[in-house]
């Protein structure tokens, strides 16, 4: 074989391997996705999550595939979800609150987690610390420690001989504990009490509010849980009912009837986890991306339930919200 044969040759095993390789797909990263509720319930929260990935160039089908798996409130049913995501190879794990963490987490120390919100990610030991998370665990927090102090604020501001308040949580949802804690530093300066009402099942609601009629509570407050997220109509419904008027940690409860929200904007945090999920599938390490905390904080106030509880919203007030519920 001649010089220029071999040349030839070689050049022609050189284009076939190009051309091969051009001919290879290329991987399109999945996404698995864990929540607690219901895709329903979390529905704003998860198209503004899409919303956020499609800005930064996500086609969903084409360059992300996202494995949604959800409890439908049944939560006991997450650990056996998260497996099924790691068995899947999914190359993120995105969690939609605490309990849905704690579930992944559990599941893989290997995968990538990227936390929705979580509200005290250190102290529920997912992550050592927010600006060095040292794990495979990252993402938003609502760790804002004035939010119970405002809230309570806003109760005392439209109920001003406002004495006893309930608050409604669930005493095994992680960063109850340190919410309950927060509100209890915060009633000091407003001479208020504090009533805890423990909420574990759905079982729970009407006793709940029964108790705090009992207790002779003025208003109510109520705190992040899984249980009062999936409940929220029947909550709403029996704080008018009762006339109780009650602050929610999401604007969630106000659309569905209730009276007042504050807190962090939850789909403004869901929005902002995508760019975790970016930096991740571009070679981040999690233990290296900060825990980021809340930006945007939001009032909403629903006049309807004002009306049907017989309670007149100062003008100051609604003149502090972010929106009005007519």
């Amino acid at each position: 074989m001649d010089k220029v044969t071999l040349w030839l040759l070689a050049i022609f095993l050189v284009g076939a391997v190009e051309v091969a390789q051009a001919q290879q797909p290329t991987k399109i990263p999945r996404l698995g996705f864990l929540n607690a509720g219901s895709p329903s319930a979390i529905a704003a929260r998860l198209e503004t999550f899409r919303q956020g990935l499609r800005e930064l160039g996500y086609v969903e089908g084409k360059s992300i595939i996202i494995e949604h798996r959800s409890a439908e409130g049944e939560t006991d049913r997450l650990p056996g979800l998260a497996v099924e995501l790691v068995r899947l190879k999914v190359d993120i794990i995105f969690s939609t609150g605490p309990q849905s963490t704690r579930a992944a987490k559990e599941a893989t120390s290997t995968i990538p987690i990227v936390m929705g919100f979580d509200s005290d990610p250190v102290g529920n030991r997912f992550v050592a610390s927010l600006a060095r998370p040292g794990g495979n665990i990252t993402g938003l927090s609502t760790l804002a420690p004035e939010i119970s102090g405002k809230q309570l604020e806003l109760l005392k501001e439209i109920v001003p001989r406002l004495s006893r308040v309930a608050v409604f949580g669930t005493s095994t949802q992680p960063g109850n504990v340190q919410a309950l804690k927060e509100s209890e530093l915060a009633v000091g300066t407003l001479g208020v009490k504090l009533q805890f009402v423990d909420i574990l099942a759905t079982k729970d609601i009407e006793i709940a509010f029964g108790a705090a009629g009992k207790g002779r509570a003025d208003a109510g407050l109520v705190l992040n849980s899984p249980v009062l997220f999936y409940e929220r109509k029947q909550i709403a419904d029996l704080a008018v009912k009762t006339r109780l008027p009650s602050i929610y940690y999401a604007a969630d409860f106000v659309e569905a009837g209730g009276l007042m929200s504050y807190g962090a904007s939850v789909t403004d945090l869901f929005r902002r986890a995508a760019t975790y999920v970016d930096k991740i599938l571009k070679g981040a390490k999690p233990s290296d991306l900060p825990v980021e905390q809340p930006k945007k904080f939001e009032l909403v106030i629903n006049l309807k339930a004002a009306k049907q509880i017989g309670l007149a919203i100062p003008p100051n007030v609604l003149a502090r919200a972010d929106r009005v519920i007519r």
